[in-house]
């Protein structure tokens, strides 16, 4: 009969170490290698929770869900291309808010103004950074 085999216990610091790493090689193959659907240019801006800025219900989605980060509002032609409960990644064509975009995941969950065409708005959890955002040109694309 074989011996069987003695692993070492991993410190809880080693554990932590681990998942960490496990967590960010995730995020790196989700930012490079996971980005094969479909992809389009659109205009982005940032919106809150505010009733001057939403409907009667502010905190409530299109969907039913609530707002939090990493909801996406499409306008009604990009809901074609990526219909509520897609998820999808978003990349600043001017690199300056790719440090706050990339890695990240987010689902389609709010539609936009009738009037709005090729546009996303991005929830923010505050006034103040949907303004910082401002408005740019982005690549949306959708993850499978």
């Amino acid at each position: 009969l074989a011996a069987p085999v003695v692993r070492p216990q991993a410190t809880p610091a080693q554990a932590a170490q681990t998942r960490a790493q496990t967590i960010e090689q995730a995020q790196t193959v989700l930012a490079q290698g996971a980005r094969t659907g479909r992809s389009v240019i659109a205009r982005a801006t940032a919106y809150n929770s505010l009733a001057a800025q939403t409907d009667s219900t502010p905190f409530i989605t299109a969907t039913g869900t609530r707002t939090r980060p990493g909801v996406v509002a499409l306008s009604r032609d990009l809901l074609r291309v990526f219909p509520y409960g897609s998820r999808i990644t978003v990349e600043d064509l001017s690199g300056k808010y790719n440090h706050l975009l990339r890695g990240r995941v987010f689902y389609v969950e709010d539609t936009m103004a009738a009037r709005k065409t090729n546009s996303i708005d991005i929830w923010m959890g505050t006034r103040s950074q949907a303004l910082q955002f401002g408005a740019r040109q982005v690549r949306i694309t959708a993850v499978r």
